[in-house]
């Protein structure tokens, strides 16, 4: 495999250099202004105080404490952590945080506790793809290679998946939620006659498979079909396959392997990838690859992240700190460690079209799905 590196040089600076001078319309203008200061002080107060919240929020989902507090009436402490099998002193300590954030009411007179219902729909399995605290684990599971990922600004070189221990575990929940939910209903009727083709009987490969949830409910659902999973890590490969047997699904088998180099040619009806491209060591060979592997006509489907190519076209992205965080301590530095491009999370609509035309797509459609906010549905012809 090549890699292609950029080398940046710079010049040592001086006694004598100094900030170049700035235009007046420029955002680099001197001077200190301090309202603007205190300003954005506060910004990171609440940033700060942000950030402490998604680390709680993602205990209260793994703990199930929003689905007690969900089903509970206005309770104490001691009775959330009852009817949670939890211990006191840990839940009240989050409630307390939860209660400062806003995200839980209070009650000081008779020390009750209860979870608004406008908040429950966002916090708990009942509120399916609109479920944040699945998101919010995210946040624990990129902190724990923090140190491995600072190494890296100063060394280059990559964090490797084997280094993320809960980070597929957190995929295949966070896509039975954006994926498997709308799979059958919403996602493949946006390729005209796919359903019928699936019911009909396709041979379907599943790039980057992870935990396999989406193929193996395509398997079960269309029987006629085959399907094939490829994955890097083995970890991932084994949940899907054990999925497959407790279900006594067939029609479907799993493989942990590099798609590097996928080498198969006029072999599948249909390819998809599901948030799983841009991770990839050398995304375009990827591509190429599943052109080549699709038998002509065939169509290939590719969820990949809603965002821009470029920073300042994200600059009102609601999500953008966080997508771009999520690319620099996982989807760049996985794909860096393996030599790769470091193509990263948002790598933007712009690439990602241009990229597939590359490798050989025709009709690109672009989809933004409702149910979705986060992701792009790419479907694509071949040649």
């Amino acid at each position: 495999m090549s890699t292609t590196q950029t080398i940046q040089t710079t010049t040592p600076a001086t006694d004598t250099d100094t900030v170049p001078s700035a235009s007046p319309a420029s955002p680099w203008t001197p001077g200190f202004d301090p309202a603007k200061a205190e300003a954005f002080m506060g910004r990171l107060v609440e940033t700060l105080n942000g950030a402490a919240l998604a680390l709680m929020t993602s205990v209260g989902h793994r703990t199930g404490l929003f689905e007690t507090l969900a089903v509970l009436p206005p309770a104490t402490p001691a009775q959330i952590a009852t009817e949670a099998a939890l211990d006191e002193r840990y839940v009240r300590e989050w409630l307390g945080a939860m209660a400062t954030g806003g995200v839980v009411a209070y009650d000081p007179a008779t020390d009750h506790y209860a979870l608004p219902p406008e908040h429950a729909h966002y916090l708990t399995r009942a509120g399916g793809p609109d479920n944040l605290a699945v998101a919010a684990q995210f946040i624990g599971v990129l902190g724990g290679v923090e140190d491995r990922v600072v190494t890296c600004f100063h060394e280059g070189g990559g964090v490797p998946y084997e280094a993320y221990p809960r980070f597929h575990e957190v995929m295949a929940e966070e896509s039975g939620q954006t994926v498997v939910s709308a799979l059958v209903d919403v996602i493949l009727p946006l390729a005209p006659g796919l359903t019928e083709r699936l019911a009909a009987g396709i041979d379907v490969l599943d790039v980057g498979c992870g935990s396999g949830r989406a193929l193996n409910l395509l398997a079960r659902t269309f029987p006629r079909s085959r399907f094939t999973g490829y994955d890097l890590s083995a970890e991932a490969i084994a949940s899907a396959t054990s999925e497959a047997a407790r279900n006594g699904t067939t029609n479907v088998r799993f493989e942990a392997r590099d798609t590097t180099w996928l080498e198969e040619f006029d072999r599948y009806d249909l390819v998809t990838a599901f948030d799983a491209i841009h991770d990839q060591a050398r995304p375009d060979l990827v591509l190429g690859g599943i052109a080549a592997a699709l038998k002509p006509g065939g169509t290939f489907l590719m969820q990949d992240i809603r965002a821009h190519s470029h920073v300042h076209d994200n600059a009102d992205h609601p999500l953008g700190p966080y997508l771009y965080t999520i690319s620099c301590m996982h989807c760049m530095t996985v794909s860096l460690a393996q030599g790769g491009m470091g193509l990263g999370a948002v790598w933007g609509r712009e690439t990602a079209e241009r990229m597939l035309g590359e490798a050989g797509f025709e009709g690109v459609v672009v989809h933004e799905p409702a149910h979705d906010p986060v992701n792009y549905i790419y479907v694509a012809t071949r040649g």
